[in-house]
């Protein structure tokens, strides 16, 4: 597991411009937050309030208008190849090859880091087998379900070792029971391993669930608020949810959770 790092989130603005109109689009209005090594942060937001496109600059598939993002010093987006193998995510549809086995969609990012071929085999056999599918090494993906499939996905994630671990809205598209189960193993072997894990979700329950905060997101890309969850017992589990409701349909910060 590669060392883990703070992300440093300073001053960060998204905006893009519409082709056929040349309009400006703001997805990230500003963003100032810090996640510490081995944090379990989960994000939620309205749909359309620049969750993804924040995913998309913190594994440097896009650049900011202004402000940054920093990984112990450095930004994805500028140095992309230096990141390789140092964040995986996992995304809502599981994006597995359907001409390859479960063995080797786990060993492509073990490819792509030019590992030697026994390595390959030997640590995607070991993530297939702690997420259950042993028996499924050779198995396509039109032969697995999709909870099966996604925890290919995960398989795949782990296995290069990242220090920092996404999750985009990977689990809502499955069954309640399957979502539960994957998203348990996710958070308790990111964990394991030491990793910060960072997860989108619309769903509060597994938002309070999960993580030790949920950033809270209005719209367009603003922190509302930032929640720490050890500051709240099992029984404040409705409070919480109904004032994290109540800041995301007013875009302004409940006061009952300024503590």
């Amino acid at each position: 597991m590669s060392a883990p790092a703070p992300i440093e989130v300073a001053g960060l603005r998204k905006v893009y411009r519409q082709t056929t109109t040349g309009e400006a689009v703001t997805a990230i209005q500003q963003l100032d937050f810090r996640i510490e090594p081995g944090e379990v942060v989960a994000i939620v937001g309205q749909t359309g309030c620049g969750k993804s496109t924040f995913f998309d600059i913190l594994i440097g598939l896009e650049a900011p208008t202004a402000g940054s993002i920093e990984i112990g010093g450095r930004t994805p987006y500028g140095d992309f190849d230096g990141f390789r193998g140092r964040i995986a995510t996992v995304f809502q549809q599981d994006r597995l090859l359907p001409w390859r086995s479960a063995l080797d969609n786990v060993r492509l990012g073990l490819e792509m880091l030019g590992l030697p071929e026994a390595q390959q085999v030997e640590r995607s056999r070991e993530w297939l087998a702690r997420l259950g599918l042993g028996d499924f090494l050779q198995a396509y993906p039109h032969e697995l379900s999709g909870g099966m499939r996604q925890r290919v996905a995960i398989a795949r994630a782990f296995a290069v070792q990242p220090g920092i671990l996404l999750a985009d809205e990977a689990f809502g598209h499955l069954d309640e029971v399957t979502a539960s189960q994957l998203r348990d193993e996710f958070v308790g072997l990111a964990r394991a391993n030491g990793a910060t894990a960072v997860l989108i979700t619309h769903q509060l329950e597994e938002a309070i669930g999960i993580g030790n905060r949920i950033l809270v997101f209005g719209k367009p890309a603003t922190l509302l608020a930032d929640v720490r969850l050890d500051g709240y017992g099992a029984d404040d589990t409705a409070l919480l949810r109904e004032a994290i409701q109540a800041t995301l349909q007013t875009n302004r910060i409940d006061p009952r959770l300024l503590q």
